[in-house]
């Protein structure tokens, strides 16, 4: 019997960039804060495509260690890395829309009295604080017993550590949690190695993957769980 439901964030609660699209969101990322520091772009795109890659052993590479080797800001200053982080997630935070079916299962499983959390990498290693903002204004704070952002940890999905302390943080049992996400490594493979349920949200139905359980929305959730 599941009792508790970990979902990922980006994609899958919350639309947000492709992988084709970021790009073109990075560069509209790097301007932001170039704009905010009164710098150009001279150099800028070349220091950012260094710094655009993660670590092989998924390890986090922190967002504010990034902008301060790109911008040549002083790692010491924190206030001003905060800001340039701030300015960096801004376009990315105004793409995102959460989808139609998320409140109404997250107040399903409330309702079932399940335990609910969240467990995302984050883009370029954002500040978690930022992240908790962003739950925060588009509501959905309040149905989650605890989110957790690779920040927090140290770790990226799909290594264990992040799947072990998300469970810890909720207070869930392994063989009682169900995870749910968009990407085939991160949030499939990822948590089966520790033993977890896990489902694909695939909702472009792009390609039925063998062997693995497909969604094509959150609202098959609930019969999920109940079986």
């Amino acid at each position: 019997m599941i009792d508790t439901v970990l979902f990922d964030l980006g994609n899958t609660l919350v639309r947000c960039y492709g992988k084709r699209e970021f790009p073109a969101v990075l560069e509209r990322s790097l301007a932001a804060v170039s704009h905010s520091l009164g710098k150009s772009l001279e150099g800028i795109r070349e220091r950012a495509e260094v710094e655009d890659h993660e670590s092989p052993d998924c390890r986090t590479r922190p967002l504010e260690g990034r902008l301060a080797r790109i911008f040549s800001i002083d790692p010491l200053d924190k206030e001003l890395l905060e800001r340039a982080a701030r300015h960096f997630m801004a376009p990315i935070f105004e793409m995102a829309v959460v989808y139609e079916d998320t409140q109404p299962v997250l107040e399903t499983l409330r309702s079932r009295g399940l335990k609910i959390g969240l467990v995302s990498n984050s883009p370029w290693g954002c500040p978690a604080s930022l992240l908790h903002e962003e739950l925060r204004r588009h509501r959905l704070t309040g149905f989650l017993n605890a989110a957790v952002f690779c920040v927090d940890v140290g770790w990226r999905k799909p290594a264990e550590p992040i799947f072990r302390y998300a469970l810890q943080q909720v207070g869930a049992d392994v063989e009682r949690t169900l995870f749910v996400g968009d990407d085939v490594e991160w949030d499939v493979a990822g948590p089966q190695r520790i033993g977890m349920r896990a489902v694909l949200l695939d909702r472009a139905r792009r390609s039925p993957r063998t062997g693995i359980t497909v969604i094509r929305s959150l609202d098959e959730i609930p019969a999920l769980v109940t079986c």
